[in-house]
């Protein structure tokens, strides 16, 4: 599974733009408005959120600029009939906060006003995902220290105590005059070590 990807913007068009990793290899990622209305200039370096979308006779890469649009597209896609198109349409018509709060206020015909929604989709939503996006409670967490948690967890760590440890551990490096790549790895390396003791 690939999380993120870093590399040079160079082109971007409605519900696409494209990515050059490494210098020579350039990808196509489908992604919302909202996304691309949010990426920087053409030729800049940008990091991406990923999701690659495998079936039987195609496969599609979608990106975006946040890891909480990414899990509000994951999610959408747990729906039965809601495919990644229609994902992006309701991405691309809402803001995360808006969606969330329609979703707990059980709002469907206020969903069903996204354009290609029905109230009967909309409702199918609702019933799906409500009380279930629990990003800012469960995953912001996770989101900090990213790809630090996401390594040890791979490496056999439970995730919740690897997000812990790892935040625990910025703050005491950054009041310890480390920054940048130094404190990227002297977190890790900490962190495995007391990860291991506990």
């Amino acid at each position: 599974m690939i999380n993120s990807m870093k590399g040079v913007l160079t082109q971007k068009r409605a519900g696409v733009f494209y990515l050059e990793t490494g210098g020579s290899l350039e990808w196509e990622i489908e992604t919302s408005y909202t996304t691309i209305s949010s990426l920087p200039a053409e030729g800049s370096v940008v990091r991406i959120f990923t999701y690659l979308y495998h079936r039987e006779d195609s496969m599609r890469l979608f990106g975006f600029t946040g890891e909480e649009e990414r899990f509000l597209f994951l999610n959408l896609l747990k729906v039965n009939g809601i495919g990644p198109k229609q994902a992006l349409r309701i991405l691309s018509s809402t803001t995360s906060e808006f969606f969330s709060r329609i979703l707990e206020e059980g709002d469907a015909p206020a969903l069903s006003r996204i354009p290609g929604l029905g109230v009967k989709t909309a409702q199918k939503i609702i019933l799906a995902l409500k009380g279930k996006l629990t990003f800012h409670e469960e995953n912001a967490q996770a989101a900090e220290g990213g790809d630090l948690v996401l390594a040890l967890e791979d490496m056999g760590f439970d995730r919740r105590k690897a997000a812990a440890v790892i935040k625990v551990l910025a703050d005491e490096l950054l009041a310890g005059g480390f920054s940048g790549a130094e404190l990227e790895k002297e977190c890790f390396r900490q962190a495995i070590i007391r990860l291991s003791g506990s």
